[in-house]
């Protein structure tokens, strides 16, 4: 015949001491969890590569630049230091590169923690100042992402600072006497020392981006 078990007080305590230890044991261990789940996954050289990121071996100094903010406003190159900054070179009136690849950079963006995107800016270099003033540069960099900017600026110097960044692009003359400019499709990494970092090839995957600009943030040096 079976009855209710009688625990004495210093059994009951044993178990709540028991339990209570369980609990926090548990707890430890989600929040470890949680922390390593937090914290970016870093990989070496050649996995950055596999997931079309190029690393340069040595960041390369940068010279100084004068642009044109879309604010309408004088912008230095020198002015990226202190934070990451991702650049793509393009232009209003880009059929399809530039859209799709704007795109691309604001899912990326979203994906970013506040802690991280707090220091991240993403930049479109116009590589079109015929036709894109400032005002058509902000509403059309904005579109894509409210915290988005835009520069342009003299020829020479856009071309200047499109070669230290191994970005080729050129004016295309078309048939109907308007023209195109043919530019490289890849988002370049400037660091917070104002210095070329990296290169995220295209086409560009907002997952692997995370992955391999989280990494390179937590390698940094600064």
């Amino acid at each position: 015949m079976s009855g209710n078990v009688q625990h004495t007080p210093e059994q009951k305590r044993g178990i709540y001491l028991t339990v209570a230890i369980m609990v926090l044991f548990m707890l430890a261990v989600v929040a470890g969890f949680v922390n390593k789940m937090g914290k970016p996954r870093v990989i070496t050289d050649s996995e950055l590569r596999a997931n079309g990121a190029i690393k340069l071996e040595r960041p390369r100094i940068l010279d100084d630049f004068e642009l044109l903010a879309d604010s309408g406003d004088r912008f230095h190159t020198s002015q990226l230091a202190g934070r990451w900054t991702l650049v793509f070179f393009g232009f209003t009136h880009c059929p399809d590169v530039c859209p799709t690849t704007l795109a691309t950079l604001n899912n990326f963006y979203q994906t970013l923690d506040e802690e991280t995107r707090k220091d991240t800016d993403v930049l479109l270099v116009s590589v079109d100042p015929q036709r894109d003033k400032p005002q058509q540069l902000h509403d059309y960099v904005r579109y894509f992402n409210p915290e988005f900017a835009g520069v342009t600026g003299e020829f020479l110097n856009l071309k200047r600072f499109a070669n230290q960044l191994n970005v080729p692009f050129n004016k295309v003359p078309l048939e109907d006497g308007s023209y195109t400019v043919d530019h490289g499709s890849q988002v370049v990494l400037v660091n917070p020392r104002g210095h070329y970092h990296a290169f995220f090839k295209a086409p560009l995957d907002p997952a692997k981006m995370k992955l391999t600009y989280r990494s390179m943030r937590a390698t940094f040096n600064g």
